[in-house]
């Protein structure tokens, strides 16, 4: 409220007298003492009339959704958003036409969840037309007016409650909100994958999922949008170990890794997954890896399957499987010696500690030995890698090039 870019932006849109407030997430994160991650602000001016106060000021303004009143302000630190004062005239379970209006109670009522409808002017006077105050202080996550109407106007709220009661919310769920979210559940696969996405990782990255996660399966909403979840006990024990069990600078919340401990699938079903939810070629490569193999490394032998984990996959993703074992560990024993835990922080700390290593050989070796260029030259460079594997690393340029000589032989 107090940042030069806030203050300029509010001074711009009441130069002429008109009313400007904080409204939303913002208000609610600052009273919960919350970061803020980005600044609503709401008026009764029109878009086209904000645009042009903004430009007196000398504020860059970008009309991001002008036809529904809001523009987009390029200044300071935080993403800001100017919206008009409006109603929702038509809805159709996906977009709304909207009117303006210089109603704040009316603005207010067209917002989805109670706490999400307090605003704030910039002297801190707070309005709450709705008891927003109260369901903040009691952990209440309620739907403004009738939850299955507001369902209906936007699918996404179905997703989006959740959403806010993982990270708002304290038990029980609102029971009307949760009688609604059940009986529209099979409209849900009508939003788009992206959408679904997003309010998922949200969802899987709030402080404790798994409660969140399980009630969303007993209200039956992945059997429409993620039929391939399973138990939530691993989830429950991998955000434990990210967020509070262990102190690693390299660990912390990831939503791929959560999504990959919550699925009760194979590759292929991961893949499916990845598909459904319009994950990026990055994201889908890493899904379908970690799922494929996220039972594979533990503590128990002498460290050549991790070594040749860490060689053939990276850091990154060994820390997501080294993470996803431990923590399916846990789901079946909460309480672990104190030498075991020690052993699976080992294989973290390895994993930090790793140096990619190079293969000492390359195709010109091969062909420098009167090979011609081809694929033999790869079956070749293929199984002498794998010797030099086996071996732990520890062949030199020369071992390996006497190692090759001996295949080359063989395969004569």
């Amino acid at each position: 409220m107090t940042a030069p870019a806030t203050v300029a932006v509010i001074e711009a849109l009441t130069a002429d007298g008109a009313e400007a407030r904080f409204v939303g997430g913002c208000v609610r994160d600052a009273l919960l003492k919350r970061p803020v991650k980005d600044i609503d602000i709401a008026t009764p001016e029109p878009p086209e009339r904000v645009m042009a106060l903004l430009h007196e000021a000398g504020i860059k303004a970008i009309p991001t959704g002008i036809e529904h009143g809001t523009v987009t302000v390029a200044i300071g630190e935080w993403p800001i958003e100017v919206t008009t004062l409006r109603i929702d005239i038509e809805t159709d379970g996906r977009h709304a036409k909207v009117a303006f209006t210089d109603d704040w109670m009316a603005d207010a009522a067209r917002r989805d969840f109670i706490i999400n409808t307090l605003s704030c002017t910039p002297d801190g006077d707070i309005y709450d037309f709705f008891g927003a105050l109260d369901d903040l202080s009691q952990g209440r996550v309620r739907f403004v007016g009738n939850a299955r109407e507001r369902i209906e106007e936007d699918l996404l709220r179905g997703l989006r409650f959740f959403r806010h009661h993982a990270t708002y919310g304290r038990p029980p769920a609102d029971v009307a909100a949760l009688a609604a979210c059940r009986g529209l559940a099979p409209r849900f696969a009508e939003l788009s994958g992206e959408r679904r996405r997003d309010e998922m990782f949200r969802i899987l990255l709030a402080p404790n999922p798994a409660d969140t996660v399980h009630l969303m399966q007993g209200e039956k909403i992945f059997d429409f949008i993620l039929p391939e979840a399973g138990d939530v006990g691993r989830l429950r024990m991998l955000a434990w170990l990210e967020t509070s069990a262990i102190k690693v600078d390299s660990v912390g919340a990831d939503s791929i890794r959560r999504l990959a401990a919550l699925l009760d699938t194979d590759a292929g079903g991961a893949e499916t997954v990845a598909q459904r939810l319009k994950f990026s070629i990055p994201q889908t490569k890493r899904l379908i890896a970690t799922v494929a193999s996220r039972r594979r490394l533990s503590p128990d032998g002498d460290g050549r399957d991790l070594r040749r984990a860490l060689h053939r996959l990276g850091a990154e993703e060994v820390r997501d499987l080294v993470l996803l074992a431990w923590a399916g560990e846990l789901a079946i024993t909460p309480r672990l010696p104190r030498t075991r835990t020690q052993a699976w922080l080992g294989l973290l700390a390895a994993a930090d500690a790793w140096t990619p290593l190079q293969f000492p050989l390359r195709g010109g070796d091969v062909i420098a030995l009167g090979v011609e260029a081809g694929p033999r030259v790869g079956d070749l460079l293929g199984a002498v890698e794998t010797w030099w594997q086996d071996g732990d690393y520890r062949a030199g340029k020369d071992r390996c090039l006497e190692k090759l000589k001996t295949v080359l032989n063989d395969s004569d």
